[in-house]
């Protein structure tokens, strides 16, 4: 089944699971109200294993202060990414949906528009720190326009710059780059440094890796309606705008100058490929620490060699905007104690919680992102990158089987040599067709 079809199935079992559900609770995409009559009953909550691994003392006070507050006790089923939305699907089709859930902030747009999520907007207001929700986070948990909220953001991951220590200091660039300028300048004196060094990259930046590439040209486009936004009832491109593709470029020059990562290839083996040691830095999630000094698929040698920085932008203290994942919380429509599960969500994400799982990730508000730089030296680069512009892709249940290879052809073409507006034109015509149906 290829991508397209593989989406428009998607969407079609969600939007019969919205219209067969045999539970007597609200229709698909009614608003929310806060319960707290909740004695004698039971909420089921759905969370992924990532926080029954990270942060269990977190779920646990939410579930206390959940029964004090309402009576009701909570049942925490955890669950894994792997065939995650088949399950889902499956229970809201059955009328088994549980009570709340998580969902990853690039699946909750096809639930939203099959109308399988409560909608959260008349009630948002009661939810701590609602008015400083990271902006991507916060944008994928709403309606295409923006105007409604469905979903509530849970935590993040940002993508920074990752980069070995010991061969900038050898080069002689001890300082971190704050603005695009510096970083081209140290990239220039580590290029020299290792000229001897086989197949060396000061930068590695794969042609194909389409996310650095949309994040330099947020750097001078801006971050609203990247890539695409909407337009009434249609959706319009903005990969042809003059600033975006100025932006492009400033990607380009750095993939020609410093890269030997090849026009046909994106950030998938990056990790390994760093470990290796012929590599600087790279553009990444956070956790790519990890990974590339992982003993396993890595090298361990290198765990007190790395660091890393907010990309760095066209001025200090303006970083080139990054994109930011993570997971949303939302009700399901169908479920049999929404009210309650959405009291869970607001106790579950409040102030006192989001702080006590900023040790651990990035909280869901901008205002909260200080406790999480403070809980370790190494969150600081993350951090700032949340604080900062942020963007998303197209807020579209379309977007899952939108020919994303599109891009990939584009930057490579790009990286190969072919001129960006004409590459960037035939992937916007593309991805426009597709995000309209």
């Amino acid at each position: 089944m290829n991508r397209k079809i593989a989406a428009v199935a998607a969407i079609a079992t969600v939007l019969v699971a919205s219209a067969c559900s045999s539970s007597s609770s609200s229709s698909g995409g009614d608003k929310a109200t806060l319960s707290k009559d909740g004695k004698g009953k039971k909420v089921t909550v759905w969370l992924m294993q990532d926080a029954q691994k990270g942060w269990p003392e977190v779920v646990e006070a939410a579930k206390k202060e959940f029964t004090a507050q309402t009576g009701a006790e909570v049942d925490v089923q955890w669950q894994t990414w792997t065939n995650y939305t088949t399950k889902l699907d499956t229970a809201l089709l059955s009328g088994n949906a549980p009570d709340a859930l998580e969902i990853g902030n690039t699946q909750a747009a096809k639930y939203i528009e099959a109308g399988s999520f409560v909608d959260l907007t008349s009630v948002k207001s009661q939810f701590d720190n609602s008015d400083k929700w990271l902006d991507s986070v916060a944008a994928s948990g709403q309606s295409a326009d923006g105007s409604k909220t469905y979903a509530v953001p849970y935590y993040a991951g940002a993508r920074v710059l990752i980069y070995r220590k010991d061969l900038f200091d050898a080069a002689g660039v001890t300082q971190a780059p704050t603005t695009i300028d510096e970083l081209k300048a140290a990239l220039t004196k580590v290029k020299a440094a290792n000229a001897n060094v086989p197949n060396f990259s000061a930068l590695y930046m794969p042609g194909q890796n389409w996310y650095s590439a949309v994040s330099f040209g947020a750097g001078q486009f801006g971050v609203k309606g990247i890539i695409a936004k909407k337009d009434g009832d249609k959706w319009t491109g903005n990969l042809t705008d003059p600033k975006f593709i100025e932006g492009v470029k400033t990607w380009n020059d750095l993939q020609k100058e410093y890269s030997v990562g090849g026009t046909t290839t994106d950030e998938a083996t990056q990790d390994a490929q760093m470990s290796k040691g012929n590599i600087a830095a790279i553009i990444g999630n956070g956790w790519e620490v990890s990974a590339v000094a992982d003993p396993k698929t890595g090298d361990p040698a290198l765990k007190d060699k790395l660091a890393t920085i907010a990309l760095p932008g066209l001025a200090a203290g303006t970083p080139t905007p990054a994109f930011l994942g993570g997971s949303d919380l939302a009700v399901p429509s169908k479920a049999a104690n929404p009210g309650l599960g959405a009291t869970f969500l607001q106790i579950y994400t409040n102030t006192a919680q989001q702080t006590a799982l900023a040790k651990h990730a990035i909280p869901n508000a901008k205002n909260l992102v200080a406790a999480y730089k403070q809980a370790d030296p190494a969150n600081k680069a993350t951090g700032e990158a949340a604080e900062g512009l942020t963007w998303f892709i197209p807020n579209s249940p379309l977007w899952s089987g939108a020919d994303e290879t599109a891009l990939k052809n584009a930057f490579g073409a790009i990286a190969a040599g072919g001129d960006p507006a004409t590459e960037l034109k035939k992937a916007q015509e593309t991805l426009v067709k597709d995000l309209n149906g």
